[in-house]
């Protein structure tokens, strides 16, 4: 990507505590030309001036793209030492040649290592023991060279170790091609399925599932593949045509059923195939109901399903494999209103329930002879904690994660007869981390209708609430998704630049149940701009910052929350960085024809209904943006981004530069050749970092 462009000679005075421009006018800002565009909708005119930024095939999109990158880079441009000595700090805490814990699945043990220099992991496995020779799998830097891109989607071995399949993005659009790999041989083999959107084998080792997109990337068809056999001759063995669900297609750990789900936001249906008769055709678990998600696992006789057809919280049930309707449920958990059942994982002779109370994850471990049941414990107030690879079925280990804001990524073995917990691996941070340095904790905000938010803090210990710490505010509260409390070590760089990290979980986010995400979405989810803006008064209020000293960050969803709250309290914040921003809410709920949009009418509502329409215009960040001040703005997006669109954040720009009656700065900067996440190459996503840390650093008034 080009940095910066010899044709813009531009003077600049760079003054930190927020960014001053002195330019000649050859070095204003791009401006995107006017071209009307107008639907009617519910007797009224949307009017769009931007719509031709979505013509991605023109070159005039392309240079216009090119030009906001090259007038960012020339605004950032006294910030690249800075940048460049964030990126070699964030880099020299990492540990560049280093390998994840292998997990053992079958007779061999699979891992994936990095080696200095190389953006990309390489996939590895070793058969019987650790210290069997290796075995190189995939390396994806060899796949990736000449690519401005690589993924890795699908990754499955068959039970007797000799194939592989697996998938590869390389644009960032999430498509997905399926290769099939002889790991005796190294050679693929000439199996041509094309795109999907996952893959795996059933038990005979010749018969793969793959799930294919339709032409919005939706999940919907499943298909039986036989190895060596045409595509064309690939059995269809399920396909959904309601556009509001999704299909998903998994193997039990058990290895006994092959189950294919379809799911939307708000009701589940099931089917299963065994998985050692992978020919015979999908049998139907339980019918769709309105309003009624189920998810199943499988243990010996029994499905057992977790539910919400007595509460939103859910509770477990088992049913006989023979027929597992309705009619023939136990119930061996019941429903909790004040915790959240988020998922079972069944073994041999125990099985875990992931849940949450109180916004915390917590993890139940039950002996299934028994029904003796007990809880892992925690020693922090704040942290993140989930089940790991586990492959195996026949093994009382269970492998899970454990982090939190000041605690590094830690992979454990916990034995889940004896009770005792082993500690594998902590992500190395190099350079002397000391976690006693740093402090978390979470404290409440209270909201306009008297809900308590939680917020989580992290910051250098030693701290004076008087105001003048900076602090970057970020969120999410969308999808019933919690916002995840992570170890980051280039978070550090903040941190120990005085920078206070808050985290607003706010309503529409899952922390505090299903109900916390309901009152934070559809016909109510001005709740979760409300909350955040609450949440930033508190914090304000209580010295922990200064409005003048106050960042704020969020993506994709949490995008649309940063334009929402921008549009609603422009006074409150120093800054603003959006990423991937979901912020065209409107016109992009009226495009049946785009990635997620019709499966997402029950998160958002239909715009096609006129209550919904109206609410949704309401706080859409495109449609209510004002001729007022603003504060300075960095937005981040992604040309080949599937889930938001590149266009959504560059007809917001361009309106806001068009309509914003300050000078403070607003910048475009687009990955020209990534996806929804950023960069795929770890080194490439550090700088990326680096960039957004010196803006955000300099709105701070921090400039080294």
């Amino acid at each position: 990507m080009k940095r910066f462009s010899p044709v813009l000679t531009l003077f600049v005075i760079f003054i930190f505590g927020g960014i001053s421009l002195i330019a000649q006018t050859e070095n204003k800002p791009p401006t995107a030309k006017k071209t009307a565009k107008t639907t009617q909708i519910h007797g009224e005119q949307l009017n769009d001036d931007y719509f031709w930024l979505r013509e991605k095939s023109s070159q005039e999109v392309i240079s216009y793209l090119e030009a906001e990158n090259v007038y960012t880079y020339a605004v950032m441009k006294p910030t690249e030492a800075f940048q460049a000595a964030l990126y070699k700090e964030m880099l020299a805490r990492i540990k560049e040649t280093d390998a994840n814990v292998p997990y053992r699945e079958g007779d061999y043990f699979y891992y994936s290592r990095t080696e200095q220099g190389k953006q990309y992991p390489i996939y590895a496995r070793k058969r019987g023991g650790l210290d069997a020779k290796e075995e190189i799998t995939i390396d994806l830097n060899e796949i990736g060279k000449g690519q401005k891109f690589t993924a890795l989607g699908s990754y499955s071995v068959t039970d007797d170790g000799n194939l592989l399949a697996y998938s590869i993005d390389s644009t960032g659009f999430r498509e997905y091609v399926l290769f099939i790999k002889d790991l005796r041989t190294g050679q693929l083999l000439s199996d041509n399925i094309g795109k999907v959107n996952k893959a795996f084998w059933a038990n005979d080792n010749k018969t793969l599932f793959y799930v294919t997109e339709d032409a919005a990337k939706r999940a919907y068809r499943v298909y039986r593949h036989t190895l060596g056999e045409d595509k064309e001759k690939d059995a269809l063995v399920y396909e959904e045509k309601d556009e509001l669900f999704n299909v998903s297609a998994t193997r039990t750990r058990s290895k006994a059923y092959i189950l294919i789900g379809s799911e939307s936001f708000t009701s589940t249906e099931y089917s299963y195939i065994p998985a050692d008769r992978p020919a015979e055709a999908a049998r139907l678990m339980l019918p769709r109901e309105a309003n009624h998600e189920y998810y199943p696992d499988h243990h010996g006789q029994l499905f057992y399903i977790r539910t919400n057809d007595v509460g939103k919280t859910f509770r477990l049930v088992s049913a006989p494999v023979a027929d597992p309707q309705k009619k023939n449920w136990k119930e061996v958990l019941p429903l909790r209103k004040s915790v959240m059942l988020e998922d079972t994982d069944f073994f041999a002779n125990f099985y875990v329930t992931s849940e949450r109370e109180n916004g915390l994850p917590k993890l139940r471990i039950t002996e299934m002879q028994s029904g003796k049941a007990h809880y892992l414990e925690f020693p922090e107030p704040v942290y993140a904690a989930q089940v790991n690879q586990n492959k195996e079925f026949e093994t009382t280990k269970l492998r899970f994660n454990y982090q939190s804001l000041v605690t590094p990524g830690s992979i454990f073995d916990y034995d889940m007869k004896t009770r005792k917990r082993e500690l594998l691996k902590q992500t190395p941070v190099l350079g002397g981390y000391d976690a006693a340095r740093y402090q978390s904790e979470r404290i409440y905000a209270t909201a306009t209708d008297g809900t308590k938010i939680p917020i989580s803090l992290v910051y250098k210990k030693d701290l004076k609430r008087d105001g003048t710490r900076p602090m970057l505010l970020q969120g999410y509260g969308s999808y019933g998704y919690p916002y995840p409390i992570s170890f980051s070590a280039s978070r550090l760089s903040l941190l120990d630049r005085g920078v206070i990290v808050a985290i607003a979980h706010i309503r529409g986010g899952g922390e505090m149940g299903k109900e916390w995400h309901d009152q934070g979405k559809m016909m109510s989810k001005k709740n979760t701009f409300t909350d955040f803006i609450n949440a930033a008064e508190f914090l304000v209020e209580e010295k922990y910052t200064d409005k003048d000293r106050l960042v704020i960050m969020g993506g994709s969803a949490g995008g649309l929350l940063m334009g929402a709250v921008t549009n609603m309290r422009p006074d409150l914040f120093k800054a603003v960085v959006s990423q991937v921003p979901f912020v065209d809410v409107i016109n992009t709920m009226l495009d049946a024809s785009l990635p997620l949009t019709v499966g997402e009418y029950q998160e958002w509502g239909n715009p096609n209904e006129k209550a919904a329409y109206e609410y949704m215009k309401s706080y859409s960040p495109y449609d209510n943006i004002a001729a007022k001040n603003y504060p300075a703005i960095l937005v981040e997006t992604s040309l080949n981004d599937s889930q938001v669109m590149y266009w959504e954040p560059a007809k917001y720009v361009a309106k806001l530069r068009a309509m914003k009656t300050d000078d403070n700065v607003l910048l475009l900067k687009t990955n020209m050749g990534a996806g929804h996440g950023g960069a795929s190459g770890r080194y490439d996503y550090l700088k990326e970092t680096a960039f957004t840390y010196a803006f955000i650093l300099g709105q701070m008034g921090v400039t080294k």
